[in-house]
Formats: C-alpha cells, sequence, structure tokens
C-alpha cells in the first residue's frame, strides 16, 4: 500500500482507512478517469458523423483533475478551462447523459444543465439561483461559475471570487451572510491551459492575487502546447512556473506558493493538493499548482489532428506517459487491481458509454422528430385544396426523407410552403402553427439575457428627491454623490466599492471623500491600475452574494476591460440560462474633457459590446445616486457612466440621500416644445439646453429630451409621443458619426415606429472621426458645440420654412 497516499485520502476523508477503503477509492477514481475519457472518444466521432457540431474534450487531464476533486469542499468555487469535464464529474455535477446532451446543443435545461445547448459542450456550471431567481445556499453545494472560451478570461473572475472569502473573513453583518460563505473558508479554484498563460489577464491576476492575498489555487494544465504552437513559442524558457518564481512568497513578503507536479503521477498528485489546498484555506494566500507533462491524446479539438505538427517522439511519449496508462500500471504495481479486472472495468465503462450516448441521443432527437411528423401532417392537410399542391407535397416529402432533423429544417419548410398557401383559407392553421413554434423555439435560443425574476430594473419604481422648501443650486455635485454613497453604505453592508484612487483619496474627483476612513478598507479600497481584474473582482464578488461597485477611472479606460464585460458579465445571465447572476455596478466618469485621451466617447463601442448589461448616461449627479439606489434594490449588472464635468456644478441638495431613485429606461423631459425634438444625454444635454434658449429667440420651441439610459432605451415610447407633436428629430451624441446616435436613431424610427410621424429627414450631430484635439479649442472643433446644435436645427427648420428661416450659409 502507499503509505502517503493512503493518509492523505484518510485526512480528507477524516476517517479510519482500511485497505479495502483506499481500493475502493482508487478504483472509483479509475472508473471516473475512464469515463471521462470514453466520452472524449466518442464525443470526437459524433462531432466526425456530422451529430454534433464542433466538440474540444478533456482527454488527457482526467488524473490531476481527480486529485483536485478530492480537495474541493462545498461552498469552493471553480472558474475554470473548457478541458475539465473529469473534475466536474468527480464532484458530482456533470453526467455522462450531460456530456452528450451538451454535445449535441439540447435546449432542454434539465438535460443539458451546463447552458441547455447555449455554449458548446465542455463548458460547465453549477445552479446558483432558484427557479424565481433568489439564491441558493451556495455553502451546501460545490460551486462552478460559467465558463467562457475567449484563453483566460476566466483568470479575473477568479479573483473576485477569491476576494469574496476574505471579505467574508472580515465582515460578518451581511444579510443571508451563511448562504454564501463559511466564515470565508471557501477557495477559489482556476484552471487554465499552459499556452493561455501568455495571455495579459493572465498575469494582471497573478499579480493582484498577490497583492491582495486572497485564497485562490490556480492548476495549469501544461501539455506544451497550444493548438499547435509549442511552449517555446508561448512562455520564455518554456516554463510558466519558472517565469513565475518571482511571485514565490517567502517569510519577508507576500506573493504567491508554487507547486510542479506530473500530471501522470496520482499519487503525488494528491500529496499535492492536499499540501495546496491547506496552504489556500488556512493561510488564505493565492497558490499555483503547474502541473506539467500532460498529453492531449486527441488534439486541440475536432476540427483538427494533432499528428499533423507533433513528432514521431513526441506522439510516441504521449502515448507512453498518458495519465490513465499510468495511473493503470501504477494501481497493477500495489495490487490495487490486475490487468484483467481493470480491462474488465474498461469494458462495462465502454458499454455504459455508449449506452448513455444513445439515450442522450434519444432524448435530444426524438422531440424534434414528433415536431417534424407534426408539421406533415399539417402540410399533407392542406396541401390537396392548395392551389400549389405539388410543390407542398414536395417540401413534405423532403422534410419525410430527413431522418435526424433540426428545428431549422422544420421551421424553414413550414415558412416556404405558407408562402405557398398565402390567401387561401388552409393557411391560417399553418400560420397559426410557425407562430406558436417560432415563439418557442426563439425564447429557447434567445431569453435571460436579462433579469427575467421579480428583481429586475423594470421592478423599482422612480422616488423623487425631497429638497427643503427653500433649496438652491447650492453644493457641488460631488457633493451628493459622496452622501449618497455614504446612506448607501450604511444601509447595505454587503456593499463595496474599489478602484484606482478610489480609496485613501475618495477617489480622483472626491465623491468617496472621508468614506474609507468611515467604513474601512475592505469596503472601499484603492486597487492598482488594471482594469480588467477591477471588472473581474467585481463579478466574482457578486457571484458570491456581495454587492461590488467597480471603479473605472475613466470612460476611455473601460476598453481595456470591454473583452471581461463583453463576454464574460454581459453573457452570464444568458449563458446559464438564468441560472447564475452578477449584480456588479460598474461606475465610471466621461464626456466632455478636453485632449485625446479622456475625452473619448465611445458609447457606439459600449453599448454594441456589452448587450445583457444596462448602460445608464445621468446628466448630474443628482441623477447618477438615483440610479446607484434603484440598482442596488434589482438584481442585474449595469454601467453608470457620470459627468466628468459635473463635479463641481452646483445642485440642490436632496434630503432622502439612498432613498431617492432615477427609474432605467425612462426619458424625462427637459423642456417642452413644439417645432423639433432633440434628444441627447450627459454632459452634452447642457449645450442642448442653451442651445434651445437661443433658438427661442429666433421664434424655435424645441423639446429637450433626456434619454438617461442608453440600455434598455425609453421603454415607455416617449420619444415617439414627442415627434407625433413636433414632426421633427434631431439626436446630439458626443460619440462618432454613427456611433450612439446611429443607435439611438433606430431604436426611434424602427423600434417605436416614429417615421410616421416625421415632416423632416431625422437628423444626427455628433463628434468628428478623429479623438478631440487638445484644449478648449480643441473641444469645440471636434464635438458638437452649442453654435452647431443651434445651426443644425435652425436648418432643418429652414429647409421646411425658408422664408421664415432663411439660410445662414
Amino acid at each position: 500500500m502507499n503509505y502517503n497516499l493512503s493518509i492523505m485520502i484518510k485526512e480528507k476523508n477524516n476517517a479510519t482507512l482500511t485497505f479495502e477503503d483506499f481500493k475502493t477509492e482508487v478504483l472509483n477514481d479509475y472508473k471516473i478517469a475512464v469515463t471521462s475519457r470514453e466520452c472524449s472518444l466518442l464525443g470526437r466521432r459524433e462531432v466526425l458523423t456530422g451529430k454534433a457540431k464542433f466538440g474540444i474534450f478533456g482527454d488527457g487531464k482526467e488524473v490531476p483533475q481527480l486529485a483536485m476533486a478530492k480537495f474541493f469542499k462545498d461552498g469552493d468555487f471553480r472558474s475554470g478551462y473548457y478541458r475539465d469535464q473529469t473534475f466536474m464529474m468527480a464532484i458530482g455535477e456533470f453526467t455522462t447523459a450531460n456530456f452528450f446532451a451538451g454535445l449535441y446543443g439540447n435546449t432542454d435545461i434539465k438535460q443539458e444543465p451546463m447552458s441547455a445547448g447555449r455554449q458548446m459542450g465542455g463548458h460547465f456550471v453549477t445552479h446558483s439561483l432558484n427557479e424565481d431567481g433568489s439564491w441558493k445556499n451556495l455553502t451546501k453545494q460545490k460551486n462552478s461559475s460559467s465558463d467562457i472560451s475567449p484563453t483566460a478570461a476566466q483568470m479575473p473572475r477568479l479573483l473576485g471570487l477569491a476576494q469574496a472569502s476574505k471579505v467574508y473573513r472580515k465582515i460578518n453583518n451581511i444579510p443571508n451572510q451563511s448562504n454564501f460563505s463559511n466564515e470565508g473558508d471557501e477557495i477559489a479554484w482556476g484552471t487554465i491551459g499552459n499556452a493561455s498563460t501568455s495571455e495579459g489577464v493572465f498575469f494582471e491576476t497573478i499579480n493582484a492575487a498577490g497583492v491582495l492575498q486572497v485564497p485562490m489555487l490556480i492548476s495549469i494544465w501544461d501539455d506544451e502546447y497550444g493548438i499547435s504552437v509549442h511552449a517555446r513559442h508561448q512562455t520564455t524558457k518554456e516554463n510558466i512556473s519558472e517565469i513565475l518564481s518571482g511571485f514565490q512568497r517567502d517569510k519577508n513578503s507576500n506573493g504567491i506558493e508554487i507547486f510542479t507536479v506530473k500530471g501522470w503521477d496520482y499519487s503525488d498528485l494528491i500529496t499535492t493538493y492536499e499540501k495546496a489546498s491547506k496552504i489556500a484555506r488556512e493561510q488564505h494566500v493565492p497558490v499555483l499548482v503547474h502541473v506539467t507533462e500532460l498529453t492531449q491524446p486527441q488534439g486541440h479539438s475536432s476540427s483538427g489532428s494533432h499528428e499533423r505538427y507533433k513528432s514521431t517522439e513526441r506522439l510516441n511519449w504521449e502515448r507512453e506517459f498518458d495519465c490513465i496508462r499510468q495511473m493503470r500500471l501504477w494501481m497493477i504495481a500495489i495490487n490495487i487491481a490486475s490487468a484483467e479486472e481493470l480491462d474488465e472495468i474498461d469494458a462495462t465503462i465502454k458499454k455504459e458509454v455508449l449506452e448513455g450516448k444513445k439515450a442522450a441521443w434519444n432524448s435530444f432527437i426524438a422531440p424534434i422528430v414528433a415536431e417534424k411528423n407534426e408539421l406533415i401532417n399539417i402540410l399533407e392537410k392542406i396541401a390537396p385544396s392548395s392551389k400549389n399542391k405539388e410543390q407542398i407535397l414536395r417540401l413534405s416529402n423532403s422534410l419525410k426523407n430527413i431522418k435526424d432533423p433540426l428545428k431549422k429544417e422544420i421551421l424553414a419548410t413550414a415558412r416556404k410552403s405558407l408562402r405557398l398557401v398565402v390567401n387561401e383559407v388552409q393557411g391560417t392553421e399553418l400560420s397559426l402553427w410557425i407562430q406558436k413554434y417560432t415563439q418557442i423555439n426563439q425564447a429557447a435560443f434567445s431569453d435571460n439575457l436579462y433579469s427575467e425574476s421579480k428583481n429586475n430594473v423594470f421592478s423599482v419604481k422612480e422616488v423623487l428627491p425631497d429638497y427643503a422648501a427653500d433649496a438652491r443650486r447650492d453644493t457641488d455635485g460631488r457633493m451628493i454623490i459622496r452622501d449618497n454613497f455614504d446612506a448607501l453604505f450604511a444601509k447595505y453592508p454587503e456593499v463595496l466599492i474599489f478602484g484606482e484612487d478610489s480609496g485613501n483619496i475618495g477617489d480622483v474627483n472626491q465623491g468617496l471623500e472621508g468614506m474609507q476612513e468611515k467604513y474601512g478598507e475592505t469596503r472601499v479600497a484603492d486597487t492598482g491600475i488594471r482594469e480588467a481584474t477591477i471588472i473581474g473582482q467585481g463579478i466574482g464578488l457578486a457571484l458570491r452574494g456581495l454587492r461590488p461597485i467597480a471603479e473605472i477611472q475613466y470612460l476611455d479606460y473601460l476598453l481595456y476591460a470591454i473583452q471581461i464585460l463583453s463576454d464574460d458579465l454581459a453573457s452570464l445571465q444568458y449563458r446559464t440560462v438564468g441560472k447564475q447572476k452578477a449584480p456588479l455596478i460598474i461606475r465610471t466618469r466621461g464626456h466632455r474633457l478636453e485632449g485625446i485621451w479622456h475625452s473619448g466617447s465611445p458609447m457606439g463601442m459600449i453599448i454594441n459590446a456589452i448587450r445583457g448589461i444596462h448602460v445608464l448616461v445621468p446628466r448630474n449627479m443628482t441623477k447618477a445616486a438615483g440610479f446607484y439606489n434603484t440598482l442596488l434594490e434589482c438584481d442585474e449588472p449595469a454601467l453608470v457612466v457620470e459627468c466628468l464635468n459635473g463635479y463641481r456644478l452646483k445642485e440642490k441638495m436632496p434630503l432622502n440621500y439612498g432613498e431617492f431613485k432615477t427609474p432605467i429606461g425612462v426619458v424625462e423631459t427637459i423642456k417642452e416644445g413644439s417645432d423639433i425634438t432633440l434628444v441627447s444625454y450627459g454632459s452634452t444635454l447642457r449645450l442642448v439646453e442653451q442651445a434651445a434658449i437661443e433658438l427661442a429667440e429666433t421664434g424655435i420651441d424645441c423639446e429637450v429630451i433626456d434619454i438617461q439610459s442608453l440600455l434598455p432605451l425609453d421603454i415607455n415610447h416617449d420619444i415617439a409621443k414627442s415627434i407625433q407633436k413636433t414632426n421633427r428629430l434631431l439626436v446630439i451624441d458626443e460619440d462618432v458619426p454613427g456611433g450612439a446616435s446611429a443607435y439611438i436613431l433606430q431604436q426611434i424610427i424602427e423600434q417605436q415606429d416614429a417615421y410616421k410621424f416625421l415632416d423632416s429627414k431625422p437628423q444626427t450631430l455628433s463628434a468628428k472621426e478623429h479623438r478631440p484635439s487638445y484644449g478648449t479649442d480643441g473641444d469645440y472643433f471636434s464635438k458638437p458645440s452649442i453654435e452647431d446644435i443651434y445651426e443644425k436645427v435652425y436648418g432643418i427648420l429652414s429647409e421646411s420654412n425658408p422664408a421664415k428661416y432663411p439660410k445662414l450659409y
């Protein structure tokens, strides 16, 4: 018996271990490994035969994942890599049936609980939410945050998942805290392929973890390749743990504990993970396990063969040191089982996986075949009385000959057939069938982009600020933001804010002045200059029940984090079909600052990249504060863009800080008018208001509307109602031509059907294509000015009534 290994398993189980117990556990591990491998092998065949679209599998990484799973406890979280199927099987959260349901893209969440067919196989998740969107008790289950494909993009979120344990260890008055943490005892476990460690967000996360000292355990699966590219092209010295050795902690400084272990050595892997997890859990520090000498028996994915780029020597070595083969040899050597016994296990598992595959396929295809037959019956019923009988029957027969149909083929047949019975009585039944079928199936592919729970943003009603009877515009906008944050920190113990300069100096515009001193460094914290992991911290913290506000200093800097926002946060509710949520608030500031680098307003880029996150653009600090108050009663993520030049502008001081609420998706009419509707937001709105005053002197009566939020935009269609009165529209925006203004115009003209009320061409006024040049003159010649707005509006009115408004130029 392997004495050291038996001790580890004994300590893990906290029980006396006999040889039979030891043997049973090892054999069970072997069965899981072989099951996972058989799924990979059979899965590739399903892709090559056309039943599945694409496959990316976990073969070659089975044994280290078994070792990792032994020390993964209830309450822990995984943020991982799309090859972790063995780990998910080992913790009891993934079955053979689930594997094949994911491969086939089954849209039934009960059959395919990872994403209901929205992500390709290999992307794993556990359900954090009940059916009504409320939190489950995450300490009573093993948790996995939802995987994404972009390489290394799981790393920033991992940082936040680990930081949550640190927060829960330091703060003990958070509502329902016992549902999210057992006194901060949880580890966040990350996995990543060796090639992906070349990504910048990997290094950013490693550095941030070393600074924050959070209980994070990262496993690097190293098989020497990134698809076809060898490690010598990926990593200095071809060894990621060696080049990270400078992060190794010592007695005199913080850092990361680093282990290396061979991926085919079952015994040493368990010993290593026992040590690594104990350090991370007890000492609350980051640990890295570099798992080397791994293989990838089927190559990177089902799209190609690794024989094309690996040498004969490498392929022979991979066959020899395949981790399951080495585990098998070890088991035979220490009398766990004979070769014959293991052969029998292998044969049994092959049969079980094959049967599981067949069952998963039947579960997937049977309902679709039933839908196919339902449509065929309708077509054969309506064809005889149609003038296009032969064409309808040809379509029906073509569908009938498809043995394994796709929903696409069924619906396409129905829609083509409908064209043939237009204006015929029998077409009604087919039309109704198509509408019903489309509605059901479109939801299966499109719902849950935003929260559908009772706590979504539309559940919160507007609450106006209260003012003293003699209130005047007598305080800086920054004071309103600051005092409102003060009220929120007192009201919500789960709220915390962090970002560059957010802590000690109270942010660069003093909107958090004094908050760190009052509420402590855990809740109001400075970070390094690392936008991607600031957002990642927020995502991970929010996934574990906290209410983080991640501050990005300027709107331009958001571009450093746009990939994480777009690929992770924005798609989270969608790709988990509403089974996970991360109600992160991102705070930033922008608009109208002078100079190339802090004056950009790339709203078109942002709103098109982050559908799934609400984008709010308040015109002043009272409106911004109201948005924060609203969002903290909701369960959705949002980006709030404060006006950078509004912190020193005077506003009236509200009496009900923390309570007044700005509604999301609702516009506000700032000035009523009859001649033209002017639509804008943020700092530019102040220019529009001034231009409207000057236009009034000419006799042009403008209606001025503040959008307030871009995503969603004007849910009550108040802009269309305004256009119905004025019959003209101008959208003013400081984004580039065709940026956010194009989106706004599309929403108004197409979604709100405002085109039918227009007497003049709808127009936009935007910034120039280039970034604004430096200085006040640079701003004036680069972005819309009061004069630009005045002349654009005047020109629209001049076109319709040149006698009253003669041309200026």
